[in-house]
């Protein structure tokens, strides 16, 4: 216990490097605009606003439907092309905005409970929205069409999202649920113990990540079976925000933390950053590089990303997989992050007693020499003699050994090498260490 202690106190909390205040109460969702320097919020207070990212004020007035004003907004998603905002909101109403404007392009109707997720597809054509109502409607985005009507099975449709390739939709409830995107037909049903809150496709389409109480889990999308799991959090896990890369995870949770993970090893980067109250959105910059949360307090968080990555010495998480050269020279490459290798002088007496007391120590280095090339002829220590020489060069190695922050990083490699294209190897002691890492941050 003292030792966690203490590398907790030599860990550095981590700020946010801006704080977007504005909102009367809780922050429902976030998205980054095109170009990297602006973002919208959403809030309960029933109003979208713009925010300047680098200087964390407010750009002109607030975001409201004079139809609803008091109908607070749940949840928001960007169009592909950057151009239009989707909201879902108490009132059961699914609204398009006009980025540049600020205005509500089109209102759609069709639920009868609040709209608690939406998400576009990939070709920006279509729009799906999940309601408290146990509906999932597939909408057409440039005619507001309802394409689909599903009725999931679920009390309350939690989240919503679209394959990469549009052929399929998640529904978080209960359970989760897979359903083809053209028919409406139930292909798979992912069982959970919890209502599922969050999710997130990776873009590949390989992987669907779910976030329910407690542990976030990771599915492979050709079998289904459940290959991951993410044990931090202890409350509801509000939402998950993919990098660009696909290889850092963000979740936000009722804990009143929100978690960077290493999706290359299923670990979290560091300890949680923490919040002040309960945390309802997450969102990655196009780039990764900078992460902003949505809380309960009403205000949204801007976190550097890169720098908590580089304090970690896992910045290359931000780099695609195959940015890795195949023949990248070692020195100086942040790609292995592995310590440094420490020459240490091997004490005097070190051999004393293991070799035979009429050989000298030039004689004895003469006779180690020749015999590589006469492995069979060469005259063999006593296994005592070997017996006292593992022991020593096991003691010696293990005073030589780094801190424990040392240790952890080294978790945080990846199983594969790093010059590996291939599947990643999973192993059993990899998943053992992975408990043992996570005792730290509970």
């Amino acid at each position: 216990m003292s030792s966690q202690t203490s590398k907790k106190q030599q860990t550095p909390a981590v700020m946010p490097i801006k704080e977007m205040r504005g909102h009367t109460r809780r922050v429902r969702g976030v998205v980054h605009l095109p170009g990297g320097r602006r973002i919208v919020t959403c809030s309960s207070d029933g109003s979208l606003r713009l925010w300047d990212l680098e200087s964390g004020t407010q750009i002109g007035e607030d975001w409201r439907d004079d139809e609803a004003k008091k109908s607070g907004v749940h949840s928001i998603a960007l169009s592909p092309n950057g151009k239009t905002l989707v909201s879902g909101s108490e009132d059961g109403k699914v609204r398009l905005w006009d980025v540049e404007t600020g205005k509500v392009v089109t209102r759609w109707m069709g639920h009868t409970g609040g709209v608690t997720s939406v998400c576009w597809s990939a070709g920006g054509h279509r729009v799906v929205s999940g309601s408290e109502d146990g509906i999932a409607g597939v909408w057409n985005a440039k005619t507001g069409e309802t394409i689909l009507k599903i009725n999931t099975e679920h009390e309350s449709v939690w989240a919503v999202k679209y394959s990469s390739d549009d052929t399929q939709i998640a529904t978080g409830g209960y359970e989760v649920n897979i359903w083809d995107a053209k028919t409406g037909n139930l292909i798979e049903t992912l069982k959970h113990d919890w209502m599922v809150l969050s999710l997130a496709w990776t873009s590949d389409g390989k992987k669907l990540i779910t976030g329910s109480w407690g542990p976030i889990k990771i599915f492979d999308t050709a079998t289904w079976e459940q290959t991951g799991t993410l044990g931090g959090h202890d409350d509801w896990v509000k939402a998950i925000s993919l990098s660009p890369n696909n290889r850092l995870l963000a979740s936000t949770s009722y804990d009143r933390t929100a978690q960077i993970w290493n999706l290359d090893t299923n670990l979290p980067v560091r300890p949680p950053l923490q919040h002040k109250h309960w945390v309802y959105s997450a969102a990655f910059s196009a780039n990764g590089r900078v992460l902003v949360t949505g809380s309960n307090d009403g205000n949204a968080y801007a976190w550097d990303v890169y720098a908590i990555l580089k304090q970690a010495g896992l910045e290359d998480l931000l780099q695609p997989p195959s940015d890795v050269p195949a023949r990248k020279s070692l020195k100086g490459s942040s790609a292995t992050r592995l310590p440094p290798i420490q020459a240490r002088r091997i004490p005097p007496g070190f051999f004393d007693g293991v070799q035979n007391s009429s050989q000298s120590s030039a004689a004895h280095a003469t006779h180690i020499r020749s015999s590589a090339y006469h492995p069979r002829g060469a005259l063999a220590p006593s296994s005592a003699d070997l017996h006292t020489l593992l022991n020593r060069i096991s003691s010696f190695f293990h005073h030589s050994r780094s801190d424990t922050n040392a240790a952890t990083e080294l978790q945080q490699r990846p199983a594969r090498p790093i010059f590996s294209r291939g599947p990643r190897v999973v192993e059993v002691a990899a998943v053992q260490d992975r408990k043992v890492c996570l005792l730290v941050y509970f």
